[in-house]
C-alpha cells in the first residue's frame, strides 16, 4: 500500500480509503448491511494496509456505524483513522450536536474520532452551521478529546465550496471527483484551492457510482488502443492518485476481489506518474461518457428510501445504461431489467424498494436529499418513457 500526506495533519494515510456506504447487503432488506460479511470484509481491507475508514450516520440506515464498532475490536481501532459525520440535515438546535456525537461514539464503540465532518454541506446547511454556531460545538468536542480533526463533506457549487473553505481553518474536506466530474460541484479548481489552504482533500465517487467500471464499446476501443494496458477501474483511480492535491481516494468495496484489485492499483500509483499520452486517453474516455450519460446519478442512495417504493438509483442506472451501451442485445437486457421492477403498489417492497417509475407520485421528498441536485421526479418520468418500450428478442436481432 502507498501512503500519502494528509494536508496539515501529521497523518500518513493509505492512498486507498474504505468507504462504508456500500457494504454487503442483507438478503431480505438490501438497504441494510450484513454484519458478518461486512466485518470480515473491512478487516480484510485493513490487513491489506488500508488505514482510513469513512462512514456516516445514515449509511445502511445506521448499520454502517454499528458494524464498524464491532469490526474495530481486537486491536483494529488502533490501526486506522476513523471518520464519521454529523447528520446536519437532522440537526434542529445547537444541543443536537452533542446528542448525535454521543450516539455515534457509542455505535462505533470508541472514545474518540480521528475526524468528525459536517455531512453533505451545501449553501443551506452551511447557513445552519453558522446560525446554530456548530463550529463552536466542534471545537469544544475537540478540546474534550472526543474528536481530533474537523472537516466537512460537500455537494454544491464551486463558489459555495470556496466560501466554506475560507470561513474556517478546516483540517479535511471531502469532495466528489472523477475524470467526468472535473467541472461540477467543487471542481478541479476547488480541489486545488483547498490544497493551497493546506486542507487535506478526500475524494468520494472516484468511479461515479460504478458508471466508469463497465465502459461502452467506444470506450473499450480506446482502452485497447492504449500503449499501456489498464482496466477501466485503474484508469479512473490513477487519474486521481496522479494529483498531488488528493490525500485519500475512497472506494465502497463490496468484495475481497474488489479490495485486492484496488490495493494492487494503489501499489502502482504515484503523484505525477501519468504520461501526456495517458492524460489524452482519459480525456477521450471522458468525452465518450459525457456524450452518452443522461442522469448524473452516482447511486449514493441519499434519496432513499422512497415512500412509494421506487428504486430511484436502479431506475436511473437503467436509463443511463440504455444510452451508454451500443449493443442492441444489452439495451434489450437493460429494458427488461427495468420492467422486472415492480409497477404495482400491491407488489412493491417498501422495506427494500424494488419499484419502477410507474409508482412515482412526484412528492418531491427525494429532491432536497439529492447531492447532485437532480430533479428526480422529472428524470423518473423520462426513464418511464424511454424504458417502458416493449421490445422482443426477435425484433432486437432483426
Amino acid at each position: 500500500m502507498k501512503y500519502r500526506n494528509m494536508g496539515s495533519l501529521d497523518w500518513k494515510v493509505s492512498a486507498l480509503g474504505f468507504g462504508c456506504m456500500r457494504l454487503p447487503p442483507r438478503r431480505i432488506n438490501r438497504i441494510r448491511a450484513d454484519t458478518k460479511k461486512s466485518i470480515d470484509l473491512i478487516r480484510y481491507g485493513i490487513n491489506k494496509g488500508i488505514n482510513y475508514i469513512d462512514t456516516a450516520w445514515p449509511y445502511h440506515l445506521g448499520d454502517s456505524e454499528k458494524i464498524l464498532g464491532e469490526t474495530l475490536k481486537d486491536g483494529y481501532r488502533e490501526k486506522v483513522y476513523l471518520v464519521t459525520k454529523l447528520p446536519i440535515f437532522m440537526v434542529r438546535k445547537s444541543k443536537d450536536f452533542s446528542k448525535y456525537l454521543t450516539t455515534q461514539l457509542k455505535r462505533l464503540q470508541t472514545d474518540y474520532l480521528d475526524g468528525y465532518f459536517f455531512h453533505a454541506l451545501n449553501k443551506g446547511q452551511f447557513e445552519k452551521i453558522k446560525k446554530l454556531e456548530l463550529l463552536k460545538e466542534m471545537e469544544e468536542a475537540k478540546k474534550e478529546g472526543l474528536i481530533r480533526s474537523i472537516g466537512f463533506s460537500f455537494h454544491d457549487t464551486l463558489p459555495v465550496f470556496k466560501e466554506i473553505i475560507d470561513h474556517y481553518p478546516w483540517d479535511i474536506s471531502q469532495i466528489q471527483c472523477n475524470y467526468m466530474d472535473t467541472c461540477v460541484q467543487a471542481t478541479t479548481e476547488g480541489l486545488e484551492y483547498a490544497h493551497k489552504k493546506d486542507v487535506a482533500v478526500v475524494v468520494m465517487e472516484p468511479l461515479k457510482g460504478g458508471t466508469l467500471v463497465d465502459p461502452p464499446l467506444e470506450a473499450i476501443e480506446i482502452l485497447n488502443s492504449a500503449k499501456e494496458k489498464k482496466s477501466s477501474v485503474e484508469w479512473a483511480l490513477q487519474f486521481l492518485w496522479n494529483k498531488p492535491e488528493i490525500a485519500v481516494v475512497l472506494s465502497g468495496m463490496g468484495s475481497k476481489r474488489m479490495i485486492d484489485e484496488n490495493c494492487e492499483i494503489a501499489d502502482r500509483s504515484g503523484i505525477n506518474s501519468l504520461t501526456s499520452q495517458d492524460q489524452k486517453i482519459i480525456e477521450r474516455l471522458a468525452r465518450i461518457y459525457r456524450k452518452r450519460i443522461r442522469v448524473p446519478c452516482t447511486a449514493c442512495g441519499y434519496c432513499m428510501p422512497c415512500p412509494e417504493g421506487v428504486d430511484i438509483p436502479q431506475n436511473f442506472a437503467c436509463l443511463n445504461n440504455v444510452h451508454l451501451e451500443k449493443s442492441r442485445f444489452r439495451r434489450f437486457q437493460t429494458r427488461r431489467t427495468y420492467r422486472k421492477l415492480k409497477s404495482s403498489k400491491n407488489k412493491v417492497n417498501l422495506l427494500d424498494p424494488n419499484g419502477n417509475g410507474m409508482l412515482c407520485n412526484k412528492c418531491g421528498l427525494c429532491v432536497d436529499k439529492c447531492p447532485q441536485r437532480i430533479n428526480i421526479p422529472e428524470e423518473i418520468e423520462k426513464a418511464k418513457k424511454n424504458l417502458r418500450k416493449q421490445t422482443t428478442l426477435f425484433s432486437m436481432l432483426k
